[in-house]
């Protein structure tokens, strides 16, 4: 805003500096200086005053035509024996008058046309000469120098409120289309977010009790059965805890706080609690990550290890290096003899994963080496 008020400024002033170095040039030249004396100074440096006023603040725009309208006058009363060029505002009063019709309220801007109508109007019959005595060459006088200029000001005012209108009513309805995208985001969230809590997390809670009371209910002696129940309900503790942090996400409570590389220890002991053998190796000088990476590489992490659960053996290696320029997730697994295709559940995994790593720029691998199946995901991060 400062920027622009100082660049009206600026051209206020060049303005004002061009209608006086022009009114002021052409008198001289054409002017009765030599001959008129003092009264050829008066108008002169009348002039000056009145065309210096143009870079004045908008709302003397009034009273600035006003001193153009009797400096036209009054000239040619002044240097009514001389002959030549006797106006000393010429280039001015165009100025001002655009200036009262552009910058003033409508009664203000009438009043200040009604005293440019009547300067010039007389300054045309004071003046004498052909001008004087023809009508039609005082109405054409008249019209260039005083109407015209105003109506071109009322003009500008009324297409830049036009604009303004125009602009206004975009952004009401921009800001209309967003909460109406906002308003149908929120009620379908509200709708999967409804559809979660009353159908998949009873479901889930009903299968975490299920296998509690099945593994109270075992026998002595059996237990791997009682190592997989044990296992059945500590996948669905977790799973309902990753519910309710979906749930808060879907609700928009902007406090719920999400799953992040301090939850790593937590998911490997998931894993390793579904009989799955799982090592966690921590390298480099751990660093504060962005809030939004340190969720997606926790993301990652789970999905890798839900593959392995699903799809391959023991032992699953995860290693997490911190170095100075980027961070490196890498999950490795062993494979099943007996495995078969990848089923689409895994080809989503990889998807999302694939989308993860490409929206922080970094990069990623997977595939078979060495008879066992590693996946590598590298991110960027700044060095500290």
């Amino acid at each position: 805003m400062q920027d622009i008020r100082g660049s009206l400024r600026r051209q206020s002033l060049l303005v004002a500096l061009v209608c006086v170095v022009g009114d002021a040039s052409l008198f001289v030249l054409r002017g009765p200086l030599g001959e008129a004396g003092w009264r050829a100074w008066v108008v002169l440096l009348g002039g000056v005053a009145v065309n210096a006023a143009l870079a004045g603040a908008a709302r003397y725009s009034g009273w600035v035509a006003l001193a153009h309208a009797v400096l036209f006058a009054g000239a040619p009363l002044l240097l009514c024996t001389c002959q030549g060029y006797v106006t000393g505002d010429n280039a001015g009063i165009l100025i001002a008058g655009y200036r009262a019709g552009a910058w003033l309220r409508p009664r203000p801007a009438v009043l200040a046309l009604g005293a440019l109508l009547a300067g010039v109007t007389a300054g045309c019959l004071e003046g004498g000469g052909k001008t004087a005595s023809d009508w039609r060459l005082i109405a054409i006088n008249v019209g260039v120098s005083a109407l015209l200029p105003w109506l071109v000001g009322r003009y500008t005012t009324a297409r830049r409120a036009y604009i303004a209108d125009l602009e206004r009513e975009a952004d009401e309805r921009r800001q209309h289309e967003e909460e109406a995208v906002r308003r149908a985001v929120l009620e379908e969230r509200t709708t999967i977010a409804r559809d979660l809590h009353d159908v998949i997390s009873h479901h889930v809670s009903a299968i975490g009790v299920h296998a509690g009371a099945a593994r109270l209910s075992l026998p002595e002696g059996v237990e791997p059965a009682r190592k997989s129940l044990g296992a059945v309900e500590s996948a669905s503790r977790s799973a309902m805890a990753d519910l309710r942090r979906l749930l808060d996400l879907l609700h928009a409570d902007p406090h719920a706080e999400q799953p992040g590389l301090d939850n790593l220890d937590e998911l490997v002991e998931t894993v390793r609690a579904a009989g799955l053998p799982t090592r966690l190796t921590l390298r480099g000088e751990p660093r504060e990550l962005p809030g939004s990476l340190d969720v997606a590489l926790y993301r990652i992490a789970q999905e890798a290890l839900t593959n392995a659960l699903r799809h391959g053996q023991g032992p699953v290696e995860v290693e997490l290096n911190h170095g100075r320029t980027e961070v490196v997730l890498t999950v490795t697994n062993g494979l099943r003899a007996d495995r078969t295709a990848a089923g689409e559940h895994a080809h989503r995994g990889l998807a999302g994963i694939r989308r993860r790593v490409t929206l922080f720029g970094g990069q990623v691998s997977y595939g078979e080496t060495g008879g066992r199946w590693q996946l590598r995901t590298t991110f960027p991060v700044e060095s500290t």
